[in-house]
């Protein structure tokens, strides 16, 4: 029942994205900006832990959930540090898969070589 529930939710997250992508004039960039900053409010608020107790890797896996991850830690460092836990908890969080991205960007450069189109 949780692979359904994963499945279905993070399912449903692509098909929205999809459905932006077709529908509107909206960049793929700015829809991925917007998935993250949703799952920030939504963390924040208090909703999209909700979504990931029911949801588990559903929700966290796809772009809501970076933001999702983000808030909390912001959130643990601003009531651990005060107002510097605003920036040093976003660090924190994303420290990692930011160097991941970075670091296999880097190395598929080395691999394949771009076109332009």
């Amino acid at each position: 029942m949780d692979y359904l529930k994963a499945f279905l939710v993070g399912g449903l997250m692509c098909v929205v994205g999809q459905i932006l992508i077709d529908r509107t004039k909206i960049t793929p960039a700015r829809i991925l900006v917007l998935f993250v900053v949703l799952g920030c409010l939504l963390g924040g608020l208090g909703v999209y832990g909700k979504l990931v107790d029911f949801a588990g890797a559903g929700a966290t896996v796809p772009l809501p959930g970076f933001g999702y991850a983000m808030s909390k830690s912001v959130m643990a460092e601003v009531d651990k540090n005060g107002l510097i836990g605003v920036e040093t908890g976003a660090f924190k969080a994303m420290a990692g898969g930011v160097t991941a991205a970075v670091l296999f960007s880097f190395l598929a450069s080395l691999v394949f070589s771009a076109k332009a189109k």
